[in-house]
């Protein structure tokens, strides 16, 4: 009589080739991970010293000039990108007023205009690699303050915010624009801000809000918690002098330069 022996793996051989995968695999995801919030990081650095670039760029062309003064401004991303009429000076108002023209061509990629409503705001963000990205542009300065106008129009498509919002004389000098993560802890970590002097600031963005206990700063959480335009700014509340600028015009909240900024977190300049 002939017997046949069948090969294969026993229950207990199983259960240790599954048990080293699970060692693996916890070892090597959360290093892929890792890698992936670098990789987004550094590639959100990079986005914010293009849009530098970008209005640089914009400002020297003159291709707006809402008060016919000569000097060029700064622009909003559905600006750059081509995506929104341009913001003009409508001689028959003697006022800003919004073009039929738009940037051709455009100096951001179009997707830069492809854009969505921050929840808190209804005001335009746009992502890219895990990130948003906010940009602001003075408004009229009041008193010691110059407010920040956040960008509005279509979702989708990019737009400008009413160009009375926008003060011409600011927006020849001044812009910022900030990045945090769409999923902290999983598509990036810190909140970077950079301005027209190129000044790249950072937050660890772990000193507050709904997932971090024991902080008083805000927690820049996807659209739920947005960066407000000032808050890399110097908090007026701790400035030394009473008749110092506030919002935009105010000084950066840099830790190390012995600013408090207007979210209470700690910003340092990026490489430091």
């Amino acid at each position: 009589m002939n017997t046949k022996r069948t090969s294969g793996f026993t229950l207990i051989e199983l259960m240790i080739v599954v048990a080293i995968i699970a060692i693996i695999a916890s070892i090597a995801i959360p290093k892929l991970l890792s890698a992936r919030i670098s990789a987004n990081e550094n590639a959100a650095i990079a986005t914010l010293r293009s849009i530098a670039s970008a209005q640089a760029q914009l400002q020297s062309s003159c291709a707006i000039d809402t008060d016919a003064d000569g000097g060029g401004e700064y622009g909003f991303f559905g600006e750059l990108a081509g995506t929104a009429p341009l913001r003009f000076y409508d001689g028959a108002a003697d006022a800003p007023g919004i073009d039929v023209m738009v940037l051709d061509p455009a100096i951001l990629p179009t997707a830069f205009g492809d854009t969505i409503h921050d929840t808190a705001n209804t005001e335009c963000v746009i992502e890219r690699a895990g990130y948003y990205f906010k940009m602001f542009l003075p408004g009229p300065t009041n008193g010691n303050d110059i407010p920040t106008v956040g960008e509005d129009g279509p979702e989708g498509a990019g737009g400008t915010t009413d160009p009375l919002a926008v003060d011409p004389d600011n927006c020849e000098i001044m812009w910022c624009c900030y990045a945090w993560p769409v999923a902290p802890e999983s598509t990036g970590n810190r909140c970077f801000f950079i301005n027209q002097e190129g000044d790249l600031l950072q937050t660890l963005n772990n000193e507050g809000g709904s997932n971090v206990d024991g902080g008083s700063g805000i927690f820049y959480e996807g659209l739920n918690a947005v960066p407000a335009g000032n808050a890399a700014f110097s908090d007026m509340a701790n400035d030394v002098n009473p008749n110092a600028l506030t919002g935009m015009g105010a000084a950066l909240g840099i830790k190390a330069m012995g600013h408090d900024s207007n979210d209470q977190n700690t910003w340092t300049i990026v490489g430091n």
